[in-house]
C-alpha cells in the first residue's frame, strides 16, 4: 500500500491515535503538524497522498487550512476531523474542498473507511 499521510491536530494525543490506526492498516505517517498554517508549510515539504485535518485548531483553523491547501494543490485530498456537533464546520469544511470526514473520538474502521474511500 504504502500511502503518505500528513496528520494535522493541535492534540498531540489525537495525532498519535490516528498514526497508531493507520500504520497498523499500513498507511505510511509522513508528517504531522500541529495547526492550520504548519499544515500548509508540512504539506508543500511532503506532499502527502492525503492529509487530515482537525476542524478546530490555534492560528489557522482547519477550514482556512483546507482553503490555503487546495489553492496551492487542486488535487489534494483532505479528510476532516471533528467532535460532535460540529455539522456546521463539517459541511463548510466539505465546500472548501475536503473530500470526508471523520468524528472523535476516532472509530478505527470509520477512519480506515475514509481514508480507502479518499485514496485507496
Amino acid at each position: 500500500m504504502g500511502k503518505n499521510i500528513l496528520l494535522v491536530d493541535d492534540a498531540a494525543f489525537m495525532r498519535m491515535m490516528l498514526r497508531d490506526i493507520l500504520t497498523k492498516n499500513g498507511y505510511e505517517i509522513v508528517g504531522e503538524a500541529e495547526n492550520g498554517a504548519k499544515a500548509l508549510e508540512r504539506y508543500k515539504e511532503l506532499s502527502p497522498d492525503l492529509v487530515i485535518m482537525d476542524i478546530t485548531m490555534p492560528e489557522v483553523d482547519g477550514i482556512e487550512a483546507v482553503r490555503n491547501i487546495i489553492q496551492y494543490d487542486k488535487d489534494a485530498k483532505i479528510v476532516m476531523c471533528s467532535a460532535m456537533g460540529q455539522q456546521a464546520m463539517v459541511i463548510e469544511a466539505i465546500q472548501a474542498g475536503a473530500k470526508d470526514f471523520i468524528v472523535k473520538p476516532f472509530q478505527a474502521e470509520r477512519a480506515i473507511e475514509a481514508v480507502r474511500k479518499v485514496i485507496g
